[in-house]
């Protein structure tokens, strides 16, 4: 059987008109914030000391596994998703459903790889406008981030001294 020459792949429900949407939407959004940021003399840090790279990476991973995996959030992904089963800790997993740009969406908000890259552009955009304060919200993100490891941790230990 050969491939439809029109055809993305083998399934044909690759929904890449709602991904290009998907991409006009952040794109436009970054274009949008360097103009209004321009327009009221935002000016670019002249460095982003690493401290801050892994502070931002940091909360940019747990932001975005908050958003696509945590039990709470799922009112977000429900409308583009379906709960397909369940993950460590508090966390689920979820798969996109629907057609266009709702399973694009849904494939957006099911992948944490993908929602990283919305959440780091949302971060570094604040990072422009309000150190100091997104600063203080990654800090809350990167304790979060360490709590969920220390609760593994502790899970872990527990689990090896009753072996």
């Amino acid at each position: 059987m050969t491939k439809d020459a029109g055809q993305y792949d083998d399934h044909s429900d690759v929904p890449l008109g709602g991904y290009a949407t998907l991409a006009s939407v952040f794109a436009s959004g970054a274009g949008a914030f360097a103009l209004l940021a321009r327009r009221r003399g935002v000016r670019l840090p002249e460095t982003v000391p690493p401290w801050d790279v892994v502070l931002l990476g940091t909360a940019t991973y747990k932001a975005s596994r908050l958003l696509t995996r945590d039990k709470v959030t799922s009112f977000v992904r429900a409308p583009f998703s379906r709960r397909t089963g369940e993950g460590e800790g508090n966390e689920v997993i979820d798969e996109p459903r629907g057609d266009g740009l709702r399973r694009a969406v849904g494939d957006l908000l099911c992948c944490p790889f993908c929602t990283s890259a919305w959440v780091a552009g949302t971060l570094v955009c604040s990072y422009t406008a309000a150190p100091r304060l997104t600063r203080l919200v990654c800090g809350g993100l990167g304790a979060l981030t360490a709590a969920d490891w220390l609760q593994y941790a502790w899970t872990w230990t527990q689990q090896a001294a009753e072996s």
